[in-house]
């Protein structure tokens, strides 16, 4: 598996993977609805910001974005979100991109990443935070509603680089 910048011809594949996983609706808080359109200004990150894919044999198994938290006086903290096909959940793929996102963030000198909403339901994203050292630094009680277990928290992460 690679992980490489994004280019427009990835879109083809990146767009089911974005649609599948909005519209769960169990672990991104976008619009269910969310039209390709949107999804792609959403998703492509200009610079400072970056998007990848993970391929393998040409085949997008997964993306990241990432880039800046917040403008101006948050600028200094990173974010990033990651998606993987359903078809390769659990293969680490979203461990390597999550590791990705952290080296690429340290490198451009960020001060940490602050992941600001991950669902309490959102299981194997929480361990492979965790285990590649960010933390649980706050919640957000009922502020997700979920399609089946209905309304349950939100955490906030944070892995400091300093």
């Amino acid at each position: 598996m690679e992980i490489r910048g994004f280019t427009n011809d990835d879109w083809a594949q990146v767009w089911p993977i974005v649609r599948e996983v909005v519209q769960a609706a169990d672990t991104y808080t976008y619009d269910p609805n969310l039209t390709e359109a949107d999804a792609r200004r959403t998703w492509v990150e200009s610079p400072p910001g970056r998007t990848v894919v993970a391929i393998e044999d040409g085949r997008v198994l997964g993306t990241a974005k990432m880039g800046p938290n917040r403008a101006g006086p948050g600028s200094h903290v990173a974010t990033a979100s990651f998606m993987v096909d359903k078809d390769v959940r659990g293969k680490g793929i979203g461990s390597a991109l999550c590791a990705h996102a952290l080296e690429w963030a340290r490198a451009q000198g960020f001060a940490g990443m602050q992941f600001n909403a991950v669902t309490e339901a959102n299981a194997a994203g929480i361990r492979v935070y965790e285990r590649l050292g960010v933390k649980i630094v706050g919640t957000v009680p009922g502020a997700f509603e979920h399609p089946t277990l209905g309304r349950i928290g939100l955490h906030v992460m944070y892995c400091d680089f300093g």
